[in-house]
């Protein structure tokens, strides 16, 4: 059950019509965050707002796509989880690809680098090494694509724990439970994490 009611998309007024509106005609849809997070038109205007901004920065929508997903397993976001598994698949990422991502890793080395980087963000609260900004130069990512990573976690940061407050019911098809993975040792280890 919601712990933040969901604004009605047909009963809005004034600013979080207009901007559930809006996601209607992009989306097709008003997924149930957004309807909680129009309670607060600033904060609904925000999110849209930023994440408007990045789809017009130098990372494709199948990287933000992989970077919203690992942040999600990281954060423990069963809505996230749900919603980019879904969106994943509609900008063309495989279910492998998918399952990678939330994994924090890619077969492809400059999107390996990207996601473990988004990861470390994630983990060292943004207190990363000099020698993880130097594995991801290596990688092929520059500055500009290193402050998009940062920003794509910053804005998944934000829709993980809003949701979390929120206990979001989830509207999207559930994402699929990670296996167990057997880590190098020959141990069992969770994938989640």
């Amino acid at each position: 059950m919601s712990r933040i009611h969901q604004i009605n998309p047909q009963s809005a007024t004034g600013k979080a019509k207009e901007l559930l509106d809006a996601v209607q005609a992009k989306l097709g849809l008003v997924p149930n965050m957004t309807r909680a997070m129009a309670n607060s038109p600033a904060v609904l205007d925000g999110y849209l707002s930023l994440s408007g901004a990045l789809s017009k920065g130098g990372l494709s929508a199948k990287s933000r796509e992989q970077i919203a997903l690992a942040v999600a397993q990281t954060n423990e976001c069963d809505y996230c989880l749900a919603a980019h598994s879904a969106i994943g698949k509609m900008v063309g990422l495989s279910v492998d690809q998918i399952l990678d991502s939330r994994r924090g890793a890619s077969v492809d080395p400059k999107t390996d680098a990207m996601i473990r980087f988004a990861r470390q963000v994630v983990d060292e609260r943004g207190h990363v090494s000099d020698a993880n900004i130097a594995q991801v130069h290596a990688a092929g990512l520059d500055d500009g694509a290193i402050a998009e990573v940062v920003a794509n976690v910053a804005l998944n940061i934000f829709t993980n724990y809003f949701n979390h407050v929120a206990a979001t019911e989830i509207d999207f098809p559930k994402a699929e439970p990670l296996a167990e993975q057997v880590c190098a040792s020959g141990d069992a280890c969770h994938a989640t994490h």
